[in-house]
């Protein structure tokens, strides 16, 4: 990729529990120059998580400071918790040249790209309801109040899907990753990322034209 262009960005939503951080794991793992955006929280870190690894790990007076000084492309409340993308971040990784994808819920979605030309949103959707319920019994510890305000939560987040550019279903993870590398890899061949790259082959056709 061209070192003359700014890195896209990339913006992945779906309901809790459907699975989309670990497909953006796994995703950043395969494909060269993309990074996975860390954002801040004010929740406590849980067992096998890293400050500065899974989250940056702030108090939430500390969180509110930030939000006062406009330091957030968005921020929002999810569960009790604050949870928020450093601007600041995200501007100096595009202007690097390299992709950046942003894992956040709906609302910040919407944030994001009303700040942001030319956001790519993917919407990542459990196989059904169902599925989806097992799977947050499956790997939460939560009590049956708090699972019924996520299901609750998923309901209004997946018919938000036609906001975004892309949909895809996490039936299965290797899968899922591969439809997501698609994406990513036809956003870059689109005109308006290649285009420096285009032109700069152009000229090579004019040099030896000219010979």
């Amino acid at each position: 990729m061209s070192g003359d262009r700014a890195g896209l960005l990339f913006v992945v939503s779906a309901p809790s529990g459907t699975g989309k951080t670990t497909v953006v794991e796994r995703l950043v793992q395969i494909v060269p120059e993309l990074a996975m955006s860390r954002s801040y929280t004010s929740r406590p870190a849980r067992a096998g998580e890293s400050d500065g690894v899974d989250y940056n790990f702030v108090f939430r007076s500390r969180f509110e400071e930030l939000i006062a000084a406009d330091e957030f492309l968005e921020w929002a409340e999810v569960f009790g918790n604050l949870y928020g993308t450093c601007a600041a971040d995200v501007e100096r990784h595009l202007a690097s040249g390299r992709d950046l994808v942003l894992v956040i819920d709906v609302q910040g979605a919407r944030l994001v790209r009303e700040r942001c030309a030319g956001t790519v949103g993917v919407f990542v959707m459990p196989p059904s309801f169902t599925i989806l319920e097992q799977r947050l019994r499956g790997r939460s510890k939560d009590s049956e109040a708090a699972i019924q305000r996520r299901l609750q939560t998923a309901r209004d987040e997946v018919a938000a899907f036609a906001e975004y550019d892309y949909m895809v279903v996490n039936d299965a993870l290797d899968a899922c990753v591969d439809r997501l590398r698609a994406i990513v890899l036809a956003e870059r061949a689109r005109l308006r990322s290649a285009r420096a790259d285009a032109e700069s082959i152009v000229k090579t056709f004019r040099q030896e034209g000219s010979r």
